[in-house]
């Protein structure tokens, strides 16, 4: 048997052009052009990649783009002053604070401040509780786009056994609270978790965000399951060059899976995409307007 391959890619250039249609009428219905703020704290080529790359997407599609970029030795005080005026800046309807920062920076205190009406990765603990509580409007990206990705490919996970490894805040809990929103039977699992490969073979959806390249063995998945790889390494091609894998032995699993994402191509892909959307559903809350379909 080989997995169905789940085209994140696929869906995300058919999401993309659904969000720029809204973003469209809502600029023609009410002037409104939804503005997403970036800001970058140090200069780590791969975020610096990624904070572009979001960039370049918002302007695509119509929205206006901000970014600030801080010095590695920025302090609390700088970061959390440039937070306060894109909170007060009415131009800006959604917020992205690239994460992790410089170790003189509290995480928890930028995210306290953060206007949770503007917080479009939905890292701040007013719009987790709200998701805790089913009443969540916007969404962690990654989450979402696996939740978006799940219905396409797997249709209703009502019952089944989904296990998430890994409990980051960024993707790890919204993700769980996600799969049990739907009525999955969830179990998280991490670094202290006993018998992981028993675990995984249990579960009808194997979710894998722990950042460890290849660390998810054929043999744990159960045949027929849907695999989700969130994973994003970088690791030695030979010849001095690099590429990017899964946290999931991808050649392997295939051949257990009834469907998995392929990395890159899978849930990366959505992230971007469903930050936009985000962005979009802010604009329009803000204003007092109704989400829009998408």
């Amino acid at each position: 048997m080989t997995g169905r391959i789940i085209d994140g890619k696929a869906f995300a250039a058919g999401l993309r052009a659904r969000v720029q249609e809204e973003a469209a009428k809502l600029k023609a219905a009410h002037g409104i052009v939804p503005g997403l703020a970036t800001v970058l704290v140090g200069n780590d080529p791969a975020s610096e990649v990624y904070v572009r790359n979001k960039g370049k997407t918002a302007e695509a599609i119509g929205f206006k783009s901000f970014h600030y970029s801080l010095p590695e030795n920025a302090s609390e005080a700088e970061v959390l002053a440039r937070v306060k005026a894109l909170n007060d800046d009415k131009a800006v309807h959604g917020i992205l604070v690239q994460m992790p920062m410089p170790k003189q920076i509290r995480e928890a205190a930028v995210l306290d401040l953060l206007d949770p009406a503007k917080d479009v990765d939905a890292l701040t603990p007013y719009n987790a509780g709200l998701l805790m509580s089913g009443r969540a409007k916007l969404v962690s990206c990654t989450p979402m786009g696996m939740m978006m990705l799940l219905k396409e490919y797997a249709g209703d996970v009502a019952g089944l056994n989904a296990l998430v490894i890994g409990r980051s805040l960024l993707f790890g809990k919204p993700a769980a609270q996600l799969l049990l929103a739907a009525n999955a039977t969830v179990t998280m699992a991490h670094s202290r978790s006993r018998d992981l490969p028993a675990l995984c073979r249990q579960a009808d959806i194997l979710v894998a965000a722990i950042g460890k390249p290849f660390f998810v063995k054929g043999d744990w998945v159960k045949p027929g399951a849907t695999v989700i790889d969130v994973g994003i390494n970088r690791v030695d091609a030979g010849g001095g060059k690099t590429k990017i894998v899964g946290d999931v032995d991808y050649a392997a699993a295939e051949k257990r899976a009834g469907a998995i994402t392929p990395v890159p191509g899978g849930v990366g892909a959505m992230t971007i995409v469903c930050l936009m959307r985000n962005t979009l559903i802010a604009a329009a809350a803000i204003a007092g307007l109704p989400a829009p379909n998408i």
